[in-house]
């Protein structure tokens, strides 16, 4: 008995120096971070799971590439301020308190900067053009190219969905749904708010197809 005692205690010590270990590792890697070159960055982190033109290939990340700078810059700054709330955000970004004004101006130019997203490369979907172009007047839902352009391009803090892959972007609208989660999505959650499930997956699908 007093054998696995011991045994007991000894695990629970080395689990305890472990923990202690890692948490001091991330904290040492998170001030590290912050004296470190954009494009350092954009190797060492966010190529991760962003790729290194931005240009991701898992739709659980979205692709950078292309997006608009004011818009990358108010999203950094909000992932630093701990502002945005949903679960991708506080599992993928939560780290990012430590950035610098500097350098989140260099990525949100570094991505900017970068050739357009590549579009998806199927048949456009007729419902979620209709959405796009026109709305859903019955519903009350404005068309999304009022905001996003024509062309789904963008402008300023209005992000780009064009070539934006659709399952991020069904997320995001969902993300809009519940208002609490994303700090500046007042706008976003009143025109969408009221997409069914079938609609914002159209809208989302179309919008991939847009674009080079």
């Amino acid at each position: 008995m007093r054998c696995s005692i011991n045994r007991s205690h000894l695990t629970l010590a080395l689990c305890v120096v472990a923990l202690v270990g890692c948490t001091d590792t991330r904290d040492r890697a998170s001030q590290k971070t912050a004296s470190m070159p954009a494009l350092a960055l954009v190797n060492d982190v966010c190529s991760l799971c962003h790729g290194l033109t931005g240009e991701s290939v898992s739709p659980l990340f979205p692709k950078l590439a292309g997006q608009q700078k004011d818009y990358l810059k108010q999203q950094l700054t909000d992932f630093k301020n701990h502002t945005r709330m949903d679960k991708a955000s506080t599992q993928y970004m939560w780290g990012f308190t430590h950035l610098t004004e500097s350098q989140i101006t260099e990525l949100a130019d570094y991505y900017s900067k970068q050739p357009a997203m590549q579009a998806e490369a199927e048949t456009p979907d007729a419902r979620g053009e209709l959405i796009f172009r026109h709305g859903v007047p019955e519903s009350g839902i404005a068309q999304c190219s009022a905001c996003h352009g024509a062309e789904g391009r963008g402008h300023g803090q209005t992000p780009r969905v064009a070539g934006q892959h659709a399952a991020y972007m069904v997320r995001q609208i969902q993300v809009f749904q519940q208002a609490d989660l994303r700090e500046r999505g007042d706008l976003t959650s009143q025109i969408a708010h009221t997409l069914s499930d079938a609609d914002a997956e159209a809208v989302a699908h179309y919008m991939a197809r847009l674009g080079p």
